[in-house]
């Protein structure tokens, strides 16, 4: 599925912001504290997934739309060359 970058920012943004939500709380809840960072943790790594996969797509299509051209030799090394 090809998302649009705004749409991409904004779900990266909520899973952060769910994910400081989880850290404040394991703050001040010492008893739970390791299962709340645990889940932190998966948040900021679904912003990850989220970023790498649209970029990762972004890149693939890039390269699908315009090939980069075959290696040309620099001018300097034509003329030594000569």
């Amino acid at each position: 599925m090809t998302m649009n970058g705004e749409a991409v920012l904004e779900n990266v943004r909520r899973y952060r912001t769910i994910a400081s939500l989880y850290r404040q709380t394991a703050a001040f809840r010492p008893h739970q504290r390791w299962s709340l960072l645990e889940q932190a943790e998966e948040w900021e790594n679904r912003a990850m997934v989220e970023l790498e996969g649209y970029f990762a797509a972004r890149i693939a299509a890039s390269e699908r739309a315009a090939p980069r051209p075959a290696y040309h030799a620099p001018r300097w090394e034509m003329a030594a060359a000569a």
